[in-house]
């Protein structure tokens, strides 16, 4: 028999005439009922990783609605531009890999390899960004229950790379020096097949690098925003204003005194307060009654300093949140989550490594194409999962 014929015969289930294929186990008929049965099996896991993460899922509905002013206050440390991106990067990578099952069952070889390798440079984009969200949070103190020590103030954000981003990195950079050793000797002594499968793990290794920088682009701007805002905010409350409302709430519970107003000065500069004819608070009527009574200095005294807690419901919460610790709770539940679910990312990159190595050796074909779909299915239920937390943890408030 020729090597052409044996091939053929291969992909048809028949190995020289004994009627198995190499890829199908003996405890199988054929290799339909392979693949059956090894679908029948994945899902199975599948429904096992569905139960776990709703476990995780049920906590998290239990405590915010046990503690919603926590979640209010703790959501606003999430980027949700970082979570938007890597939401379009994981649901490209289910593209790919549905590309790859195709193109396993239609035998495009080189095809596969090159889908497989764009869903782990998509993976690895995805951990990059991913180690940037996780260390700017922890240089800010905001880390889970027990360890939480914010040390967050308005219009405070690190923008540059943080000591836990080269802790984070130092795998990942090793795997680009040892990938690129490997692909350059591979180049060198010309074996194909090995070039073939350390070219696509370099470029997954410099994919990581690439997603640090993309997350390191989205907080520099997202830190400018805020310090230009901090910046209006520092010279309006300068002026004593708020909203463009010019006035000094001291200078006003005084009946406009001049004395008073130079009197508290300095300590206006040291610790600005709020515009309290402008706040909520003074918009009712028997707080502009009270302004209109200058003999009642100190209940109008004790309305601004309720106004003037009104008038800022940020660090009022805050405050709030730390000395309950609740903060720490949304933390717990945001790092175990997403926590878990780059775990899975992780794990899904290894497989996918095995079915590259395989697909350069050529093993998969309209005959046997199962573990390709296997892994398939397992990938869109990770990407699945990550749609899911997205809204949940970064967009509803």
């Amino acid at each position: 028999m020729s090597a052409e014929a044996a091939i053929h015969g291969e992909a048809h289930g028949h190995d020289d005439g004994h009627g198995h294929s190499p890829f199908l186990a003996h405890h199988f008929d054929d290799a339909e009922q392979q693949y059956d049965s090894g679908k029948l099996g994945m899902w199975l896991f599948l429904v096992t990783e569905v139960l776990f993460f709703s476990g995780m899922f049920c906590a998290y509905a239990l405590y915010r609605s046990l503690h919603p002013e926590v979640w209010t206050f703790a959501s606003q440390f999430l980027n949700e531009t970082l979570g938007a991106f890597n939401t379009g990067v994981l649901l490209f990578s289910s593209l790919t890999m549905a590309w790859g099952v195709r193109c396993a069952q239609l035998r495009q070889h080189k095809g596969l390899v090159i889908c497989l390798a764009m869903t782990l440079g998509c993976a690895a984009i995805f951990l990059g960004v991913k180690a940037i969200e996780y260390t700017h949070k922890w240089d800010l103190g905001l880390l889970p229950a027990g360890s939480y020590e914010s040390q967050y103030l308005p219009g405070m954000h690190h923008s540059g790379p943080s000591s836990w981003l080269y802790v984070l990195s130092a795998i990942p950079a090793l795997c680009v020096v040892g990938f690129g050793i490997w692909y350059g000797l591979s180049l060198a002594k010309g074996d194909k097949q090995k070039s073939e499968v350390a070219g696509p793990l370099l470029v997954t290794a410099l994919c990581y690098f690439v997603g640090v920088g993309i997350g390191l682009a989205f907080e520099s701007a997202e830190a400018g925003e805020h310090g230009d805002v901090a910046h209006a905010v520092a010279h309006t409350d300068g002026e004593h204003t708020v909203d463009g409302h010019a006035g000094d709430a001291h200078a006003a519970a005084a009946g406009g005194d001049e004395h008073a107003t130079e009197e508290h000065g300095e300590e206006h500069v040291e610790e600005p307060v709020a515009d309290v004819a402008a706040s909520p608070a003074f918009q009712s009527e028997e707080l502009n009654k009270l302004l209109a009574s200058p003999g009642e200095t100190t209940m109008v005294a004790s309305a601004a300093e309720e106004a003037a807690q009104v008038a800022k419901p940020g660090e009022a919460t805050e405050a709030e949140v730390d000395q309950r610790g609740g903060a720490g709770l949304f933390f717990s539940i945001y790092y175990c989550m997403t926590g878990v679910h780059a775990i899975h990312i992780l794990g899904g990159m290894i497989v996918l490594t095995w079915l590259l190595v395989r697909a350069t050796k050529n093993h998969f074909n309209e005959e046997y194409f199962g573990p390709v779909d296997y892994v398939g299915l397992y990938w869109h239920i990770v990407d699945l999962i990550w749609i899911y937390l997205f809204p949940l943890l970064y967009l509803i408030k």
